[in-house]
């Protein structure tokens, strides 16, 4: 049976180009939402987190109604550290809206995902957005996308067959022509019931289903995302689960509940049948790469192999002086509890536990992806201490093996030095380097320890201006040390309140990241020194008053205005022998030794 009444799309893309908006378009024109109805921007950004930072971190399904057909739509994350998000969700389609800035045109990510999807066999519909853009570059892309397809191994077929259209997101048009302005998306779903294959299955063989997805509701525990390949499903059926890497380990279920979407919603169904997507519950401890199947025909499908996880920090209990004084959660059993809760959700993620019962060691696919969940724990009421990101090691024949990035910069042309120059010395191998208008694109080969604490080096000398985005390319022998920080770090002498005085000391020294009223301790980081080594200071002292001299009879001391460090500012300023203390309302980098006496002995032994 050919299910012409439905289509199961995904969109793909790079971080920013617009996947999002073109989703909630779609929404308004497909009549999800009423006419009048009041609409936020980004709709299918759910959580708060995804909303301030403008970027998407968890596959979303939405569905719209085009004319009799149901066209099912799954928008992707486009970060790179949220890749195993993706991998998952494109095995539940048939089809890809590939979405390229007009333009930045093709980045690191979109080959990434594009990839991910040539090798699934995905029909793939080409749109170039926001071509209301300024300096979009409409007749250079279709042939830049050409030229990655065959970077690819397109075949014949994809190459001369996919189709092109010309969208903005944001007006909500699609056209054909690069040049034509069009009047709304009727081109983009005509193409999408034209070149996207319909689902096909027998709806009366034996039940089949691959779980591509998990969801985790706390009143019926998790619940399974997937697609059916054959057969029928319906509520309270029983069900066989099993692996297709472990056979021979099956187990009956019962089918509790059935969801399917429609629009935003998820609405209760009775029964599914081939190529419907539907969330399950009832079955505990399922798993994404399960396969449910019925209870007479158990066949598993097999299932992408999640990518490994590249980078681990260790997370522990808070011990600092301030610690249990904002957060709910303080001790090692709620936070083994929530990481073992996040592992039910994420497949990219690892923790493991170490010699200490208070830290674990937390494993995932990039910074970005463990300071996502370190922001929502943080939410969540959750303290703990951090430590600095590590890269993880393969070993091969007795050689050391590191993670090597494909690392894409977009600067203006007169920055180009600093950033080469920056670059060199953190063992980056330029690749590529192409004029693109009055910037330059350069791609480069870059151990993923090289990266650690660039971004905000890389925004200072390109002024703010410089895009830069990178991918996992591939493991490549260990390339050497590479300097991490050329900076040090100013340490505050004792425990007490931060007042101008002892500030306006301190800051002739470095630059400091706290104001007066600041209550501080012993060995907690106050500032950056500019030189290489750490510095004590007493931001706690007073201005001693005697009997001629009052408290007010010297000039007002002026102080610089702090330097306030974001989640990610924090990571990237770490040592390797200092902690991020996080606590639902404070960030305190600290050292891992906080008396200072005993740091001084440990550097005279050493």
């Amino acid at each position: 049976m050919v299910r012409e009444d439905l289509r199961n799309v995904a969109i793909i893309a790079h971080v920013d180009h617009g996947k999002t908006t073109l989703v909630d378009e779609m929404l308004k024109q497909g009549g999800v939402f009423r006419e009048n109805q009041a609409v936020a921007e980004r709709v299918m950004d759910s959580n708060d987190l995804e909303r301030e930072r403008g970027i998407t971190i968890l596959a979303k399904n939405t569905s719209v109604r085009y004319g009799d057909t149901k066209i099912n739509i799954i928008d992707t994350p486009g970060h790179a550290d949220f890749g195993g998000e993706v991998e998952r969700v494109l095995s539940m389609v048939d089809g890809a809206i590939l979405l390229v800035d007009a333009a930045e045109g093709p980045m690191p990510q979109t080959r990434f995902v594009l990839s991910k999807a040539l090798e699934m066999n995905l029909k793939i519909i080409v749109v170039v957005n926001k071509i209301d853009r300024p300096d979009a570059r409409l007749d250079e892309i279709a042939d830049e996308v050409l030229e990655l397809l065959m970077d690819l191994d397109a075949s014949e077929e994809q190459l001369e067959n996919t189709p092109f259209l010309y969208c903005s997101g944001r007006a909500g048009t699609a056209s054909f022509d690069p040049h034509g302005e069009g009047k709304d998306l009727k081109p983009l779903f005509d193409t999408i019931m034209s070149y996207v294959n319909p689902p096909e299955g027998d709806p009366d063989a034996p039940l089949q289903m691959l779980i591509s997805s998990i969801d985790y509701n706390e009143y019926v525990g998790r619940i399974g995302i997937g697609r059916i390949e054959r057969g029928t499903i319906q509520v309270g059926q029983q069900v066989l689960l099993g692996n297709y890497h472990d056979p021979e380990n099956t187990r009956r279920n019962k089918i509790v509940s059935l969801l399917q979407i429609q629009g935003l919603q998820r609405v209760p169904a009775e029964s599914a049948t081939v190529g419907d997507i539907v969330w399950i519950s009832g079955i505990e401890n399922i798993s994404i790469g399960d396969t449910v199947c019925a209870p007479d025909d158990f066949e598993a499908l097999p299932f992408t192999k999640i990518s490994e996880p590249t980078v681990e920090m260790t997370f522990s209990v808070n011990d600092s002086p301030f610690a249990g004084q904002e957060g709910k959660f303080v001790t090692s059993r709620q936070l083994r509890d929530r990481l073992m809760r996040e592992l039910l959700r994420d497949v990219s993620l690892r923790v493991t536990e170490t010699d200490s019962t208070d830290a674990f060691r937390v494993a995932g696919r990039g910074e970005m992806h463990l300071s996502i969940l370190i922001e929502n724990m943080r939410r969540e009421g959750y303290e703990l201490g951090v430590s600095t990101p590590r890269v993880l090691f393969h070993e091969v024949d007795g050689k050391r093996y590191e993670p090597i990035e494909e690392l894409s910069i977009d600067v203006p042309e007169d920055c180009v030095g600093s950033v080469m120059e920056k670059l060199g010395s953190r063992k980056a191998e330029l690749q590529d380097m192409h004029p693109q208008g009055n910037r330059t694109r350069l791609t480069f080969l870059i151990p993923s320890r090289g990266l650690f604490g660039y971004k905000s080096e890389f925004l200072t000398d390109t002024k703010g201006e410089g895009i830069m985005s990178s991918v996992f390319y591939e493991y490549a022998p260990y390339k050497g040390e590479i300097p991490r920080r050329s900076t040090g770090s100013l340490i505050s002498f004792e425990t007490g309140e931060a007042v101008t005085y002892g500030l306006f000391n301190a800051q002739e020294r470095g630059s400091l990241f706290i104001g007066a009223g600041v209550p501080v301790y012993e060995g907690m980081v106050v500032g950056a020194s500019p030189k290489a080594e750490d510095l004590v200071v007493n931001v706690c002292k007073r201005k001693h008053l005697t009997n001629t001299r009052a408290s007010g009879s010297d000039d007002a001391l002026r102080l610089v205005p702090p330097r306030n460090l974001s989640l990610e500012d924090c990571l990237e300023f770490l040592a390797d022998d200092e902690l991020l203390e996080v606590t639902p309302k404070s960030l305190r980098i600290r050292k891992q030794i906080l008396s200072n006496q005993q740091r001084a002995k440990m550097r005279g032994k050493k």
